[in-house]
C-alpha cells in the first residue's frame, strides 16, 4: 500500500485529493499545523480514514519529523496563502509559506532521503509534487500558456508560486529527486473559500434567489481565466507521480471565460437577471490584474492522458445549487445532504 503525505489537507484541493487517494488504496496523512484548523470540517467524514501529524511550513524541524515519522512514497505540497489579494496585506507571510514552504519541504525530504548532489532518481525514492499556479504567468508572453511560457507573475502570491516552482525544478535537477510541478489554473467547487470570486457569486445568486441579499459586488467583470474542477485536477496530481520520471504539466481546460460569464450562469440556475443585482467597486480590482490566463494542457493529455470531465457550466450551476442547500440548513429548512455533505 503507497503512503502519501498531504500538506494543506484540509482545503479544497486537499479535501478531493484525499479522497480520491483513499479510492486508490493509498494510506494517507495529512500535515497539520495546529488540532483546531478552523477548515477541518472538509474533511470531518474522512477523519476516519485519515492519519494526521503536525508539522508547519514555516518550521524546518517539524517537518523534518513528520516526513521521517510518515515515511511516504509521495509528499503532495498543497499548503499556501492561495488567496491572491490577502497576498497583498500580508506579503512577507505569503513568501515564507508559498514560497520559502516549499523549499523547507524538499529539504525536509533530502534529509530523510539522504540524498546528495547529481543522484541518480531511486525506485524508492519519495516522489514530491508541487502546486504550483497560472499565477505564475501573470502578465502573460503568450495565449495558451503551456509548460514553456515564460514566467511574469503580478502579484505576491504569484512571485512566491514561481519561486516555488522553480525551486523544486532546481532540486529535481540538483540532486536527481523526483519532484513534479503541476501549473493549475483555476479550479473551483463547491468546497471553494468564499473570499474568492467564483464562490462570493454562486453563494450571492443562492442568497439574492432567497431574498436574503439584494446586490453582489464586484471588481473588474472583464477578467478572464480558465476555469475547471477541482475534483478533476487532483486527478492529474496523482498521475504526475505515477510517471516513470519527473515533470512539469500544465494543468486547465483549454477554455476562457470572463468573470461576466460566471456571474450570468450562476444567476440564470437560479432564473434571475444577474444584470438587476451586480454592482461594480473598483475598490475589488487587483493593483496589477492578470487578464488573460488560458491552458494548453496537451502535454497533461498526451503524457497523463488526463481530461476534465466537468465544464465551466456545470461546474458553476453544482456551486449555486450546493449553496442553495447549505443555506436551506443553515435557515433550517432543509437536511444536510447533497451539497451540504460535499462541504
Amino acid at each position: 500500500m503507497k503512503r502519501a503525505l498531504i500538506t494543506g489537507v484540509t482545503g479544497q484541493d486537499g479535501s478531493y485529493l484525499a479522497e480520491h487517494l483513499l479510492e486508490c488504496g493509498y494510506e494517507v496523512w495529512g500535515l497539520l499545523r495546529g488540532q483546531s484548523n478552523p477548515h477541518r470540517r472538509r474533511i470531518e467524514r474522512l477523519a476516519a480514514d485519515l492519519r494526521f501529524v503536525e508539522g508547519d511550513l514555516l518550521d524546518q524541524s517539524s517537518l523534518v519529523a513528520a516526513v521521517d515519522r510518515v515515511q511516504p512514497d509521495e509528499v503532495y505540497n498543497l499548503a499556501a496563502i492561495s488567496y491572491v489579494p490577502m497576498s497583498w496585506q500580508q506579503t512577507e507571510l505569503t513568501g515564507e509559506v508559498t514560497g520559502m514552504g516549499v523549499l523547507r519541504m524538499l529539504e525536509a525530504i533530502r534529509i530523510v532521503s539522504g540524498l546528495s548532489r547529481s543522484g541518480a532518481v531511486s525506485p524508492g525514492a519519495i516522489r514530491f509534487y508541487q502546486a504550483s499556479s497560472s499565477e505564475i504567468f501573470g502578465k502573460v508572453s503568450e495565449v495558451p500558456q503551456d509548460e514553456n511560457t515564460v514566467p511574469w507573475p503580478r502579484s505576491p502570491y504569484g512571485v512566491a508560486k514561481t519561486y516555488g516552482h522553480l525551486i523544486t525544478r532546481n532540486y529535481r535537477e540538483s540532486y536527481g529527486m523526483f519532484a513534479a510541478c503541476g501549473i493549475l489554473f483555476n479550479h473551483e467547487s463547491p468546497r471553494r473559500g468564499e473570499e474568492f470570486v467564483t464562490r462570493k457569486i454562486s453563494r450571492a445568486a443562492a442568497r439574492i434567489s432567497l431574498g436574503l441579499q439584494h446586490e453582489l459586488s464586484l471588481g473588474n467583470l472583464d477578467a478572464v481565466r480558465d476555469w475547471g474542477f477541482a475534483g478533476d485536477y487532483v486527478r492529474a496530481m496523482r498521475l504526475m507521480l505515477a510517471q516513470p520520471a519527473p515533470s512539469d504539466y500544465v494543468v486547465g481546460t483549454g477554455h476562457m471565460h470572463s468573470v461576466r460569464d460566471a456571474v450570468r450562469v450562476a444567476f440564470e440556475a437560479v432564473d434571475l437577471d444577474w444584470q438587476a443585482h451586480v454592482v461594480i467597486d473598483t475598490r475589488l480590482t487587483r493593483p496589477a490584474e492578470v487578464d488573460l490566463l488560458c491552458a494548453d494542457p496537451k502535454k497533461a493529455r498526451t503524457e497523463l492522458g488526463w481530461e476534465p470531465e466537468v465544464d465551466f457550466e456545470q461546474l458553476i450551476r453544482m456551486m449555486v445549487e450546493a449553496d442553495l442547500e447549505r443555506i436551506h440548513a443553515e435557515l433550517g429548512r432543509g437536511s444536510a445532504a447533497g451539497g451540504i455533505q460535499d462541504w
